[in-house]
C-alpha cells in the first residue's frame, strides 16, 4: 500500500470523509481513507452499549436534519429518514405542558391555549415560524452551490429582513420580537443552543447561527430519524463509498502530513504500531481544525469547547408523566425539560461563572417511538424503549477539574429534573443490563473529546459560520481552503457550511476537487 500513489487520500472516516470519499470514488478517483478507531462513522454510530441488551443506540449524534436530499440520491443511499409525529413536547410544573404536532392541528391549538390562555401565542409561533420556514426553503438550495456573498444570498431570499436580524441582532431579541410567553420563547430559543455554548442576549452572532443550521435542513427544517439508527447512515455512506472503489482502513492512526507543490505524503501507523507512509495527489481532511493543524505540523488554532451531556438509556418500559400526557406522545419528538427562556439565562449564568447549572436545561427524546428497528425481537416484545438526553449550557471547563464526579452529578441532576415531571422514579423505569446493572450511559465534552478526537467535545468542530463568503475571494468557492492547497478541508468546523450530521463539509470538499481537475 505505501509505494501506490491516491488521487485523494481522506483522513476521518467521519459522515463528512466519507461522503467525500464516494464522490470522489465514484468520479474514478483512486481513493484511500484511513479512519484511528476499529470503525468508521465518527459521532454517527450505533451501538450496543448495555451487555445482554439488545439495543442498537445512536451513541452520539441522534437525528438528521441537514443532510441534503441531493446527496442521499447522488449516494444512492438507502436508509429511510422518518419523521416524527410529534415536533416536541414541553414539560411544565403543574400544568398539561406544551405540545407541538408536525403537522399542527387542533391538538397544538388546545395546547397553547391552556399554557397561554388564549389563541395569541398560537398565531405567533405560526406567524414566526411561517417567517423561519421561508428562509429555510430559499437558503437550503445555496447549501449545495459554492458560496456567495452575503449581498448575493440576500438578493435570493423572500424575507432578507429575518436573515438580518439573525447576523446583526441578539438571538433573544429576535425571539422576543416575535413571541411573549417564557415557555415558548425557550421551546425556540434551545433550536440556538444545542451543541453550541452561547449567550442568547450576545451580539455575536453565535447563538444565530446555531438555530439557522437547526431549522434550514432541507428547507423545512424538520429532523428527521434514521430508520436503524445513525449507524445504519454511515453505514449507508462506507457501503457507498466502498461500492465506488474507495479504500477504507481501520485502526490508522494519521500521525503527519507533509504537503508539496504536486501532493503530498501521509504518515500513518497500524493497530500494530507499524509506520506507513503513502503519497496522494489530494489530502480531504475529515479530522477538526486544530488535528489538522498538529498533524501539518502548525500550532493548533483556539477550539470552542462542547457544551453537552449526552445520557442513553434504554427503559423497560416508559414512565408516566404527572401531567397525564401519554408518554408515547411526550418522548416521540423533543421533550424539553427546564428550558424556559429564563431558565436558560440561569443556567447560561451560573456555568459562565464555573458553575455546574444548579438546574441543567435539557431535552429527551425516545428514537424507538418512531422506529422500533433498533430494538431486538426480545428487547420490542418486551415493551423495552431507547431513551436519550441531552443537557445544555454544559461546558467543558465544568469538567476538567473533577470529569467522573462532575459528570455524575450532571446525571443526578438531570434524573431528579425528569423525575419532578414523573409520577415513577426514572431510574425504576430503566432496564437492567446482563450484570443487573442500570442501562445508563452519559457522556460529557470531555468524554467526547477523548472518543472522537474532539477538541473540547464540541460536536461541530467548533463554531459554526454563516453559510456565505466571509470575504471577496471566498465568493465561489466552496470553502474548504486550507493554507496548503493541496489539502482541503472537509470537516464541520473546518468547512464554511458544517456543523450536524449533514455530509455538507464532505460534499463542498468533493466539489471542490472535481471542479479543480
Amino acid at each position: 500500500m505505501g509505494a501506490r500513489r491516491y488521487d485523494a487520500v481522506v483522513v476521518g472516516a467521519g459522515h463528512n470523509g466519507l461522503v467525500a470519499a464516494a464522490y470522489l470514488a465514484r468520479a474514478g478517483w483512486s481513493v484511500l481513507v484511513l479512519e484511528r478507531l476499529d470503525e468508521v462513522g465518527g459521532a454517527a454510530v450505533s451501538r450496543q452499549l448495555f451487555p445482554g441488551v439488545d439495543v442498537r443506540l445512536s451513541a452520539y449524534s441522534y437525528l438528521v436534519s441537514l443532510l441534503p436530499d441531493r446527496v442521499v440520491a447522488d449516494l444512492g443511499l438507502q436508509v429511510p429518514l422518518a419523521d416524527r409525529a410529534v415536533a416536541s413536547y414541553t414539560a411544565v410544573p403543574g400544568g398539561p405542558g406544551l405540545l407541538v404536532e408536525r403537522d399542527e392541528g387542533p391538538a397544538t391549538a388546545a395546547s397553547f391555549r391552556a399554557l397561554t390562555g388564549s389563541d395569541a401565542e398560537l398565531a405567533a409561533w405560526q406567524r414566526f415560524h411561517g417567517r423561519v420556514a421561508t428562509l429555510a426553503e430559499d437558503l437550503a438550495p445555496t447549501l449545495t452551490e459554492p458560496l456567495l456573498s452575503p449581498a448575493e444570498l440576500s438578493g435570493r431570499l423572500r424575507d432578507p429582513q429575518l436573515w438580518h436580524d439573525l447576523r446583526e441582532r441578539p438571538l433573544a431579541d429576535v425571539v422576543a420580537d416575535a413571541l411573549s410567553h417564557d415557555v415558548v420563547r425557550g421551546v425556540a430559543l434551545t433550536d440556538g443552543l444545542i451543541g453550541t455554548y452561547a449567550d442568547v442576549h450576545a451580539a455575536d452572532g453565535l447563538a444565530g447561527r446555531c438555530f439557522l443550521y437547526h431549522v434550514v435542513g432541507n428547507g423545512t427544517g424538520r429532523w428527521r430519524v434514521p430508520v436503524g439508527g445513525m449507524g445504519a447512515l454511515t453505514g449507508a455512506m462506507a457501503a457507498a463509498a466502498r461500492n465506488a472503489g474507495a479504500e477504507l482502513v481501520t485502526r490508522a492512526q494519521v500521525t503527519a502530513l507533509d504537503p508539496r507543490d504536486d501532493g503530498a505524503t501521509v504518515h500513518w501507523t497500524d493497530d500494530d504500531g507499524a509506520e506507513h507512509a503513502v503519497d496522494a495527489g489530494w489530502v480531504v481532511a475529515g479530522a477538526a481544525p486544530a488535528v489538522l493543524d498538529r498533524l501539518l505540523g502548525d500550532r493548533p488554532r483556539p477550539s470552542a469547547d462542547g457544551a453537552q451531556v449526552k445520557v442513553n438509556m434504554v427503559l423497560a418500559r416508559l414512565p408516566r408523566l404527572c401531567s397525564g400526557v401519554d408518554p408515547a406522545v411526550a418522548f416521540a419528538g423533543t421533550c424539553h425539560v427546564d428550558e424556559a427562556a429564563v431558565q436558560l439565562d440561569a443556567a447560561h449564568a451560573q456555568a459562565a461563572a464555573g458553575r455546574l447549572p444548579d438546574v441543567v436545561p435539557f431535552e429527551v427524546y425516545c428514537h424507538s417511538l418512531t422506529d422500533p428497528t433498533v430494538l431486538g425481537p426480545a428487547e420490542r416484545a418486551a415493551g423495552r424503549h431507547t431513551l436519550t438526553l441531552f443537557g445544555l449550557h454544559t461546558p467543558a471547563a465544568l469538567f476538567r477539574d473533577d470529569p467522573e464526579g462532575t459528570r455524575d452529578e450532571a446525571v443526578r441532576r438531570v434524573v431528579a429534573q425528569l423525575d419532578a415531571h414523573l409520577e415513577e422514579p426514572l431510574l425504576d423505569c430503566l432496564a437492567r443490563d446482563a450484570e443487573g446493572r442500570p442501562c445508563l450511559q452519559a457522556a460529557s465534552p470531555l468524554d467526547v473529546e477523548a472518543s472522537l478526537a474532539m477538541p473540547g467535545g464540541h460536536i461541530f468542530h467548533g463554531d459554526l459560520s454563516w453559510p456565505v463568503a466571509a470575504t471577496p475571494e471566498e465568493v465561489g468557492t466552496w470553502g474548504v481552503g486550507t493554507a496548503h492547497p493541496r489539502v482541503v478541508a472537509a470537516s464541520s468546523g473546518g468547512t464554511v457550511r458544517g456543523g450536524a450530521v449533514s455530509g455538507l463539509g464532505g460534499y463542498a470538499a468533493a466539489r471542490a476537487l472535481l471542479d479543480r481537475r
